[in-house]
Parts: structure tokens; C-alpha cells; sequence
């Protein structure tokens, strides 16, 4: 069978996927049907705002499903009806077992680790946060269980230390693009290898990636630069690492989003006074200070530590730890 032969449905959301379904139609890939979610009021205006992978359909008039419910008896005989050989999941929902066990020759999901470690919502950021050095992208096959599936395909690449997670993610973003392609033709072509995640596991306790929420973005200064550091950056852009800032002379505490910093081997003095540098806001953690050379104060835009030391530079901040 030919990839023109081979029909595909594929399904996603965010940038993310989109940029993998640019990958398979740029190869000539037959994609039959695009499966995103509804589109949702956004903005001061609350306009309605399509998903980025319909953004790409639209362009390349593909056919467009947005189900509100993946169960929805119309919904599974619209999907049936594309009588597709192969469903394509990056950054989509859970799909039920009725929907991934449709096509003939399965369902395949993009994940952003090496799979088994992290398995969950957000690799990327989890992976960061832990200090990993390497790290990758896996295809595999869905199954029952989230993220347990017969893997495809991994491919790995390295950490680099200041790196943040939206650094980060482009680049696995573009890696998966490739490797999505390459495990597709292997499916079309019969040769793609099924190996079971417990033949991959190297350690005994596996690390997961669960979703982030907002109170477990607070920074904790009682952590070690390196850790702080390795938290902040992986919490970056989104959903952002947070501290409370006093203004001493206020007396008014705001909330402050860290996106960029560096570790320094200045030891910290242990007091909650934040200092002023030319290369950047020395914040003090529990050996050294943390060097923040961009971030939010609460009700501002992100700026540079340049930009905050300008109007900032006249008042005394402390950390509230």
C-alpha cells in the first residue's frame, strides 16, 4: 500500500500537534479527517478561537470533526464513516476504547519523553523540574492504560542547563515531527517493531508527569539554588513559577512570575532581602542566591531585569518565604 492509499485520521490540539500535521501532509501523507477540539471564547472580547491544528486543516481543507463529547453517537459514526487505517493522537484528550480501537491498523500517540519515565500530562515540564539531562520523544501504540503502550519509535536529545520548557519544547516538537513519519511508514510498510514498556524500564521506581496547578508553582527558598533553578525554568513560560514579594516600604505584598534565571555561586546570607545587580535580581535561596534576568511583578508585563531594576530600584524587596 502506497502513503496516498493509506488513510489517516489525526487528532490534536495545540501547536504542538500542529506542527506534526504540517509534517505528515508536507510528506504527502493521506490525511482523511481532523479531529480537534470545539472552538472556545477567548480574550477580552470572548471570540470564539480556534485550536492551532484547525488552524492548519482550514489552510490545507482538510475535513474537520469537533467533537464535545468523544462518545457522542454521531460523533463515532462521522469518525467511522472516514473509514480510516490509522488513527494519529499528539496533545489530544483521553480517547475512549471505542475510538482508538477503531482503525485496523491501531492508534498511535506522540508522547514528549522517553517512555516509560513520564508518563502523564506534562513530560516536558516534569522532566526539567527533576534536573534531567537528557530526555526525548516516544510514538507508541494506545492501549487501555494512559501511556503504556507498545513503543514505536524513541529518540532522545539532550538538556541543556538553562534550557526552560518552552526551549524545550519546540525542539522535541520538531523531533517528534520527524519521528512521527518515520513510525507511520513503518506502519504502512509493515516493518514497524512492537516493544513492551517493561522491556525499556531501567530503574525501579518510574517517574510520572503529572498536571501542574497553580499552588504547586510557588517557589519554595528553604530549596537549594539548583533545585529552584531547575524548578523555574521548567515551569517556563507556563504555568510559571511564583513568589510573593514584600515592598518594605509599602508594606504591600505582590506576586511575582520568574521565567529566566542562572545559578551563581554567591552564597546567600540567609536573609530575605532581594539585591540588585547588574546581571540580573539576586534572590536568596537556601546556599546561594538565584540570578532572575526576566520576570512579571503582578499586574505588569514581563519585562527584563534591566527593564524592573529601572523602576524598581529605589525600594527595598524581600522575598516572603
Amino acid at each position: 500500500m502506497t502513503k496516498q492509499d493509506f488513510r489517516i485520521v489525526f487528532m490534536g490540539t495545540p501547536e504542538f500537534a500542529s506542527t506534526i500535521l504540517e509534517g505528515l501532509l508536507e510528506h504527502n501523507y493521506s490525511i482523511v479527517g481532523v479531529i480537534t477540539a470545539p472552538d472556545k471564547p477567548a480574550g477580552r472580547g470572548q471570540k470564539l478561537q480556534e485550536s492551532s491544528v484547525k488552524t492548519t486543516a482550514v489552510k490545507h481543507a482538510l475535513n474537520i470533526l469537533q467533537p464535545v463529547n468523544l462518545k457522542d453517537a454521531e460523533f463515532i459514526k462521522d469518525l467511522a464513516n472516514l473509514n480510516a487505517d490509522l488513527f494519529v493522537v499528539v496533545a489530544f484528550r483521553m480517547l475512549p476504547e471505542m475510538v482508538w480501537n477503531m482503525p485496523p491498523k491501531g492508534t498511535i500517540n506522540l508522547h514528549a519523553s522517553l517512555l516509560p519515565e513520564y508518563r502523564g500530562a506534562a513530560p516536558i515540564n516534569w522532566a526539567i523540574m527533576q534536573g534531567e539531562t537528557v530526555t526525548g520523544v516516544t510514538t507508541f501504540f494506545i492501549e487501555q492504560e494512559i501511556d503504556t503502550g507498545m513503543v514505536i519509535e524513541r529518540e532522545s536529545l539532550p538538556i541543556t542547563e538553562n534550557e526552560t520548557a518552552g526551549e524545550l519544547h519546540d525542539r522535541l516538537m520538531y523531533l517528534g515531527k520527524t519521528l512521527v513519519q518515520k513510525s507511520v511508514q513503518q506502519i504502512i510498510d509493515g516493518t514497524v517493531k512492537r516493544t513492551p514498556q517493561t522491556a525499556l524500564i531501567e530503574t525501579q521506581m518510574l517517574k510520572s508527569a503529572p498536571k501542574i496547578f497553580k499552588p504547586d508553582c510557588q517557589i519554595n527558598w528553604k530549596e537549594t539554588c539548583a533545585h529552584i533553578h531547575n524548578f523555574s525554568r521548567g515551569l517556563s513560560p507556563y504555568p510559571t513559577a511564583w513568589t510573593n514579594v514584600l515592598f518594605t516600604e509599602k508594606g504591600e505584598s505582590k506576586t511575582f512570575k520568574l521565567f529566566k534565571a542562572t545559578k551563581t555561586n554567591i552564597p546567600s546570607d540567609h536573609k530575605n532581602d532581594i539585591v540588585f545587580t547588574k546581571e540580573g535580581i539576586l534572590f536568596p535561596c537556601n546556599d546561594y542566591y538565584l540570578c532572575v534576568t526576566e520576570l512579571q511583578p503582578e499586574g505588569k508585563k514581563r519585562m527584563s531585569h534591566s527593564e524592573f531594576h529601572a523602576g524598581y530600584n529605589n525600594l527595598t524587596l524581600r522575598i516572603e518565604k
